[in-house]
């Protein structure tokens, strides 16, 4: 099949998807067009021998406590708001295309470190290559929080980038969809749930996995999920991260026009980079967004370190802590003793799956 022959077929998929209204009477052929959808396109790339953006991106080196990648169409402002955020050097342009490489920048906010990096602007077809576009989302799927930053002037941006990155396989403030598939030997398609499920049918379930080459397999489903939801599951090489959508250049329009482009979009803080308007929410939405805490170290018959604190993700474990310690402290460990918000009471004596919380202090007792 021509190449030419798979962009017809997807662009007739996608005009067809477009137009139609999504009910339950229409849910069975609109999973059936997705389903289709995703295989045409995971056979275009074989066939065009381009890899998804997970495949090679720019050369970065993770530092810090945490990764924030900077994601907008070109002259979003994105290497203004790296150079207010941080201590960057990045070329900064009233044109498009000044960013031609990652330019990384640190934050110090709170404690931590936190990795700020400027890429390349995102153009329209990005997904499929241009402009870059498959480098700059590779570095993406790498990161711990995308700020997705719109140029006030332009709103529909917004919807543009969000195509570009779901048909990257990258998935915004989502979890992977809670389904078990075991592929089988024989035995045809067998689809269960633990949960009603209100959005997407059995049959529809079935007829999808057919559609792209799934013909005997035991589904499990946990979760009340939806087609696109189930395809994800199928497919298996989404990358899951949470983004902050931040409407930029707000001091170049007047209250009226900002109201209308706050209503249509509903971005999660208005800045102006080039002002610093709002620089300091930003920093404080960063940093719980990416679910950091503090926990303070304290050795054996000292008092603890308050000053300077060991910064980690929400959910992390007392064997987290050993591990950003000291290589050994994990193998030689006997107990720790926790005081703090999750412990029941001073200097309780914890093991290595214990769950900290912000502001513990913690004691390593090791062998």
């Amino acid at each position: 099949m021509a190449m030419g022959k798979y962009d017809d077929q997807i662009r007739q998929i996608e005009e067809e998807l477009g137009k139609m209204q999504y009910n339950k009477r229409t849910q069975h052929h609109y999973g059936l067009l997705r389903a289709k959808l995703a295989r045409l396109k995971e056979s275009q790339l074989a066939r065009s021998g381009v890899g998804k953006a997970s495949g090679k991106g720019y050369s970065v080196k993770k530092s810090g406590s945490a990764s924030v990648i900077l994601i907008g169409f070109p002259s979003a402002g994105k290497s203004t708001l790296l150079n207010v955020l941080t201590d960057a050097d990045s070329p900064v342009g009233a044109y498009e295309f000044t960013t031609l490489d990652v330019v990384p920048g640190m934050m110090h906010y709170k404690h931590a470190n936190i990795q700020i990096l400027d890429v390349p602007g995102i153009v329209h077809g990005a997904a499929s290559g241009r402009g870059r576009g498959k480098e700059v989302l590779a570095v993406m799927r790498n990161a711990d929080l995308a700020i997705i930053i719109v140029d006030v002037h332009r709103p529909e941006q917004l919807a543009a980038l969000r195509k570009e990155i779901y048909d990257a396989d990258l998935r915004l403030n989502q979890r992977p969809p809670d389904v078990k598939i075991t592929k089988t030997a024989k035995g045809g398609l067998h689809v269960a749930s633990t949960v009603p499920l209100t959005k997407l049918a059995k049959e529809t379930a079935r007829a999808v996995q057919r559609e792209m080459g799934v013909h005997n397999a035991d589904v499990v489903i946990r979760q009340d999920i939806d087609v696109d939801q189930f395809i994800d599951a199928i497919e298996g090489n989404r990358a899951y991260l949470p983004s902050i959508t931040v409407l930029n250049k707000i001091d170049a329009v007047d209250a009226e026009k900002l109201r209308a482009v706050v209503s249509k979009i509903k971005p999660d803080l208005c800045i102006s980079a080039q002002k610093g308007t709002n620089i300091d929410k930003l920093r404080d939405l960063i940093y719980d967004k990416l679910g950091l805490i503090r926990v303070y170290c304290k050795e054996v018959g000292r008092k603890a370190d308050l000053d300077v604190p060991l910064i980690i993700k929400k959910g992390s474990t007392i064997r987290t802590v050993c591990e950003k310690l000291h290589r050994d402290f994990a193998s030689k460990f006997k107990f720790a003793r926790v005081w703090g918000p999750s412990a029941k009471f001073g200097g309780q004596k914890l093991m290595l799956r214990h769950e900290v919380k912000d502001g513990d202090i913690v004691e390593i007792h090791v062998r």
